[in-house]
């Protein structure tokens, strides 16, 4: 006997779950967290580890490039001192799209 309302890895929708339910537990369990963009930025921030996380992926690797440079090392002090201010907006930014996508339009937080 299964269980009807268990989570296949297809996705396929489950009888006795609503569409905004499922959009729901999708979007909690995929949200991105600004504590976690927060550590990630704090131990590993110099090599763009907050912007991996974070989905930006062509800036992490060009951050990640400079970091391993002596020039760029000086570039990226800065341009991780400005990226402590950002974060909010972009975690913020993501889960928006993430909400898109799900159908249930922007979140205001």
């Amino acid at each position: 006997m299964t269980n009807q309302t268990s989570f296949p890895a297809t996705g396929a929708p489950q009888p006795g779950l609503s569409a905004d339910t499922r959009a729901m537990m999708i979007f909690e369990a995929n949200k991105k967290q600004n504590l976690v963009a927060y550590l990630l930025w704090f131990l590993f921030g110099y090599f763009g580890a907050h912007n991996f996380y974070l989905g930006r992926t062509g800036v992490a690797i060009a951050q990640l490039i400079l970091t391993l440079t002596i020039i760029g090392i000086v570039i990226t002090f800065f341009w991780h001192i400005v990226d402590t201010f950002l974060i909010p907006g972009w975690v913020r930014r993501q889960n928006n799209v993430l909400a898109t996508q799900l159908g249930a339009g922007p979140l205001c937080f």
